[in-house]
């Protein structure tokens, strides 16, 4: 394609936060953006100093310098010396003006003003305090989307101690492997949740949780379900409530040095015991501004909706909205209860500016048929983001035919692993049908071949070359880092290897075929999978599919796995129009040597298809760890398949 899908009008680009920044630094015209980034990656020291000044970071004692030891990856240390707490980073207003927007599954709303966010992380905190709780101590979130995990989290940084949660449909043994590594002091929960019209009371799992954690000192239940639940089958638990200090004292926030511990993100878990990633306060922050502010075009006032559970990253992204002074609009629920209009409803009547989801949902979305073009006002809309995984060049065409035409769309790309993106959106530039459309500003990301040379326009590992803030402060419990170097420095020394199967394109943009480490290969030949999924989900019959590689007769064969609509049978006519479709826009190596219906896919809590599980099950090994599994269940389908010992 020789000509973008959208471009922002001149003035509309002359107006964003990108364009300005870029030209406050001498960079105009049409490669301005490009010409930034690379000032960015060049002069990182300058770039992070720029942006902690121009986004009005909040600390009580400046840092010494930016950074220390730059060539050292990991080891290289920002702002030393500086003293800042996150909480107060994102409570910068206290005024009438609505911080919180709730809308729940079944309807209900909530507002909360930023006074009244500041009046409720005040009286949480000072209930943590007086509990005993402070720094270097653990509070976990066992939460929904809703207000309290916010104001949670926020009470949590303010006193110093450091915030890791998990959504309430993990089972105790997924909710056990993550925070029975940290443990905790406190632990906020739930009576139970709302799930595609199903009430869900969790009181015996929290119970169960809460037994098998002996450093638990207080178990604080939020009435969702029911005002007065009874709370008799979980050990140590009091209500909100009860909890909540009377007559707090005045808001105080624990000045921490830069990298101090702020979060414990948890990797997917679906190859062993998920990995407990410590992020800290200012890299946490810094970044999120930087995506926020720039690459979103995010500013105060406006409202930031992100459809997510808080056991993904990227509710920690959504919440730092608040930083920017920007509005956050909080869902919880499913997002086709009871249709798929739901979000989009929601979208209209909250009156969003920035939208995200994930590329599965839009998938889902367009298979349904919505289109919300023709039944929503989105006027307010300006950006739609999307992750998770590849967002398929059809999935773009979706967007702006049956969304919106005039809109930013940005897929991102990152991880729970530096809690932000490498590769993001430019709202001042062009988007290109399939493609990210730029590297992160101060993120020195490139592409290595397989002897670890840089290379554009064929594929290879994702990689970042130099450090950057948001890096993880390391592994918890891993004192001498050798985990950590193990799984991010150990195929290029010195280098980030991020495990993403990647490519640069002419537009200087980027596409994701998917984990490097579910890269197919028969016969030698490397195959990223989101290049088949891209064929087979155009067809109409197909919901959902999933692509592994089996040993078979001395190599490898690519074997794919469909999900049909209700009430469908593969046969072979419909096997060979998929082989078709795959051979005339691929490769004959891309054709799956077998194609085989299954009622579900396996996907983890954040949505995404473990196609190394399903690799695993194929090959009579063990899955290591099934309670990341959404719906573990699903596994049981590729047990000892006939269609796969031929």
């Amino acid at each position: 394609m020789n000509e973008p899908v959208w471009r922002p009008d001149p003035e509309r680009a002359a107006r964003t936060q990108m364009a300005g920044f870029a030209a406050d630094h001498g960079f105009t015209g049409p490669d301005a953006v490009a010409a930034l980034w690379r000032w960015s990656v060049d002069h990182p020291e300058r770039f992070w100093q720029e942006v902690w000044t121009r986004f009005g970071v909040v600390a009580s004692e400046a840092a010494e310098r930016v950074l220390d030891d730059p060539e050292a990856m990991p080891g290289a240390r920002w702002f030393p010396g500086a003293r800042l707490n996150f909480a107060q980073n994102l409570l910068r207003r206290r005024d009438a003006e609505p911080a919180i927007v709730f809308v729940g599954e079944d309807g209900r709303r909530r507002e909360l003003s930023w006074s009244e966010l500041w009046e409720a992380v005040e009286r949480l905190a000072a209930a943590l305090r007086a509990r005993g709780i402070g720094l270097d101590d653990r509070v976990v979130g066992y939460l929904p989307n809703i207000p309290e995990t916010i104001v949670g989290m926020l009470a949590t940084s303010a006193i110093g101690a450091i915030w890791s949660s998990c959504s309430p449909d993990f089972g105790v043994r997924g909710v056990l492997d993550r925070f029975g590594q940290i443990e905790p002091k406190a632990m906020l929960t739930v009576d139970g949740y709302l799930y595609a019209g199903k009430r869900i009371d969790i009181r015996a799992k929290v119970g169960e949780v809460a037994s098998a954690l002996p450093s638990l000192k207080q178990v604080v239940v939020v009435p969702f379900l029911d005002e007065r639940s009874e709370l008799a089958p979980i050990p140590r638990a009091v209500s909100l409530a009860d909890f909540l200090a009377r007559d707090p004292e005045p808001l105080r926030f624990e000045q921490l040095p830069f990298d101090y511990p702020l979060y414990v993100l948890y990797s997917s878990g679906t190859t062993g015991m998920p990995k407990a990633i410590v992020h800290g306060q200012g890299g946490t922050l810094l970044q999120h501004l930087k995506e926020h502010r720039l690459h979103c075009d995010l500013r105060p006032g406006e409202r930031l909706f992100y459809y997510t559970t808080c056991g993904w990253m990227m509710w920690n992204w959504l919440a730092s909205g608040l930083a920017s002074g920007a509005t956050l609009v909080l869902y919880d629920g499913s997002p086709f209860h009871p249709g798929p209009a739901v979000l989009w409803d929601l979208a209209q009547s909250e009156r969003i500016t920035i939208f995200g989801t994930s590329a599965k949902y839009l998938q889902a979305l367009e298979k349904a048929g919505a289109a919300p073009i023709d039944s929503h006002d989105l006027s307010e809309l300006k950006a739609i983001l999307s992750t998770g995984s590849p967002l398929l060049p059809e999935s773009f065409d979706y967007v702006y035919s049956k969304i919106k035409k005039d809109v930013h769309l940005a897929s991102i790309s990152g991880g729970t692993d530096i809690v932000s993106c490498f590769v993001l959106g430019n709202p001042a530039g062009p988007v290109w049908r399939g493609e990210i459309q730029m590297r992160g500003l101060g993120m020195a990301v490139d592409v290595f071949d397989e002897q670890g040379r840089p290379v554009r326009g064929r594929r290879g590992e994702l990689v970042c070359t130099k450090p950057f803030p948001s890096m993880p402060i390391g592994f918890w419990n891993d004192p001498d880092g050798s985990r950590y170097r193990r799984s991010y420095f150990e195929r290029f020394p010195g280098i980030w290897c991020h495990g993403d199967w990647a490519e640069l394109t002419e537009h200087d943009g980027i596409v994701i075929y998917g984990r490097s480490d579910a890269v197919l290969n028969p016969g030698g030949v490397r195959i990223g999978t989101a290049e088949i999924y891209r064929q087979v989900e155009q067809i109409d019959e197909v919901l959902e599919s999933v692509c592994v590689g089996q040993e078979w007769d001395g190599d490898t064969r690519v074997v794919l796995f469909v999900k049909l609509r209700e009430g469908l049978v593969l046969d072979d006519a419909l096997r060979e129009r998929i082989r078709r479709r795959i051979r005339e826009n691929t490769t004959p190596r891309h054709v799956p040597a077998k194609i085989v219906q299954v009622a579900d896919i396996p996907r983890t809590m954040s949505g995404k298809i473990t196609e190394l599980a399903v690799r695993d099950v194929i090959h009579g090994r063990p899955v290591a760890n099934v309670e990341a599994l959404a719906n573990p269940q699903a596994l049981e389908l590729f047990r000892d398949l006939p269609e796969l010992r031929s």
